[in-house]
């Protein structure tokens, strides 16, 4: 057992989700940029040896911190999405869960830079090594989760319209693609010098664009 600065204590069998837990801090600081695995050993108050013993490298334990942050950004829609109120008309209660997803995901990306630009990463294999890609998630999985949450509020909210359907898979691409976009404008972009009254208006023009974009389709 080894202990941190701060006085916390790891069990060895603890050490593996403890050092995701300091990388995950890193990434929250400094975005994925900072993840390294011996400053993560550090923070834990272990040996680098002792972290290599759980993770081959940068790359890996970054892999890690992706699947958290994308994990946290889903859970930041679904909490949004719990907080609107329900109506007895499907169409206006399938446009305000959207709305409440797409503010969820834009509101993520503004309050957690660091994790939001980790979600999208890309993790660099060791030195020497080769990994091979990884077989495609289930739809619940973190890495396509918030990707989920916007389709099934897009089939949703074409499903309640005149002439029920489900939107193409373009159209649920092109979704996501504006959503995603218009957050990094936001966090990375020219747009992170709006002032907050026109950020506000610019993700409701948005918003106001899918909502026509679903029901002209």
């Amino acid at each position: 057992m080894a202990a941190n600065p701060g006085g916390k204590s790891y069990h060895h069998g603890d050490l593996r989700n403890a050092l995701v837990d300091a990388a995950v801090d890193l990434a929250a600081d400094g975005g994925p940029e900072r993840v390294v695995l011996r400053e993560a050993a550090r923070r834990v108050g272990v040996s680098p040896t002792a972290a290599y013993r759980h993770f081959d490298g940068q790359g890996e334990l970054l892999g890690a911190v992706k699947r958290h942050a994308q994990s946290a950004l889903a859970e930041a829609m679904e909490r949004a999405a719990q907080r609107v109120p329900g109506s007895d008309a499907p169409a206006l209660a399938a446009e305000r869960r959207l709305a409440a997803l797409v503010r969820g995901y834009v509101a993520f990306a503004l309050a957690e830079p660091g994790l939001y630009r980790a979600a999208f990463c890309t993790p660099r294999p060791p030195c020497g090594a080769v990994w091979l890609p990884e077989p495609a998630e289930p739809a619940g999985e973190p890495e396509v989760r918030a990707f989920t949450l916007l389709t099934e509020a897009l089939a949703a909210l074409a499903a309640a319209g005149p002439a029920p359907r489900r939107p193409a898979p373009d159209v649920q691409a092109a979704a996501w693609s504006a959503v995603h976009g218009l957050s990094l404008l936001l966090v990375d972009g020219p747009l992170r010098r709006l002032p907050a009254q026109r950020r506000d208006g610019v993700v409701e023009r948005t918003l106001a664009m899918l909502v026509c974009g679903v029901r002209a389709d």
